[in-house]
């Protein structure tokens, strides 16, 4: 029989963790009456949270356009410019 393992990850606020690790624990045991699983534990741990946003992939295609916009508006004012000259 082959298994797989999952894995998962939560962040909870940290006054309201242990009742959620007591609802983890109860819908595990629920799962257990119907489903073969075994193994694993629920681990809590401190967290800092993080001061600066990580960008999404999303804001950094929004900038790239921003830039790439701000590249096309620079070279159309210097080939306006060099017409004029000419």
């Amino acid at each position: 029989m082959m298994y797989k393992k999952i894995n998962l990850e939560l962040i909870a606020v940290a006054d309201e963790a242990e009742s959620v690790i007591a609802e983890l624990n109860a819908t595990l045991d629920r799962l257990e009456e119907t489903r073969m699983i075994f193994g694993g534990g629920i681990d809590c741990i401190p967290v800092e949270p993080q001061e600066t946003r990580k960008k999404s992939a999303l804001m950094h295609a929004h900038a790239a356009r921003e830039s790439a916009i701000g590249a096309l508006k620079t070279a159309g004012e210097k080939m306006a410019g060099a017409k004029q000259i000419i």
